[in-house]
């Protein structure tokens, strides 16, 4: 288990597709760009992931980006990232 677990929505399956992406660790997150992220992921499985995948994405880097005394509660929760 990665320090990446500790961002909110990442579990194991995600925090193992956040690793076969190239992203190793939190700070490996930072200024990243969901949307390229869920592409690649995409292209990588063969197939149009379920968009849920984006928006923990969104929340996962939001995470990396912010100081942990500015994020807001309710942007740690995936679901508040969709479109």
């Amino acid at each position: 288990m990665t320090e990446l677990r500790q961002i909110p929505g990442v579990g194991k399956a995600t925090e193992q597709d956040l690793l076969a992406l190239g992203y190793s660790d939190i700070a490996s997150l930072r200024g990243a760009d969901p949307q390229e992220m869920y592409e690649r992921e995409c292209i990588r499985k063969g197939v149009q992931v379920d968009r849920c995948v984006l928006y923990i994405y969104r929340c996962a880097v939001y995470y990396a980006n912010t100081p942990p005394e500015e994020r807001k509660p309710e942007l740690l929760k995936w679901w508040n990232w969709k479109d």
